[in-house]
């Protein structure tokens, strides 16, 4: 299964829930291109929610990355929130925050469709 996401708006943040598998082709494209259309259209705050992601192979990272400069470039923040521990292994460096180290009142439970 490739990645779904669903993007809401919790406050000032544009959560981006995703679901699935973030690979080469359809699902680090779907990715980039909604990271893409947030930052253009203005959305300064993204929060990306992973908790429910079952893999993110080099590519969903490389997209993470870029999408990480994109939103910057536009004036904003990108940060991840509910990495399992292999992606938070792979994600270790300062380009990409990850939301539990920096603020802890974002939680994956906290950020959860039910509770928006």
């Amino acid at each position: 299964m490739s990645v779904k996401l669903t993007i809401r708006q919790v406050g000032d943040v544009t959560v981006i829930d995703a679901t699935g598998r973030i690979t080469l082709g359809e699902g680090a494209s779907t990715f980039r291109d909604s990271i893409r259309d947030l930052a253009t259209k203005g959305d300064k705050k993204l929060l990306v929610n992973l908790s429910d992601v079952s893999y993110i192979d080099s590519s969903g990272i490389g997209e993470m990355v870029s999408g990480f400069t994109t939103v910057t470039n536009h004036g904003g923040q990108l940060k991840l929130l509910g990495l399992s521990k292999r992606v938070k292994d792979l994600t270790a460096f300062p380009a990409v925050p990850q939301q539990e180290q920096n603020n802890p009142k974002y939680t994956p439970g906290s950020c959860k469709q039910n509770q928006a």
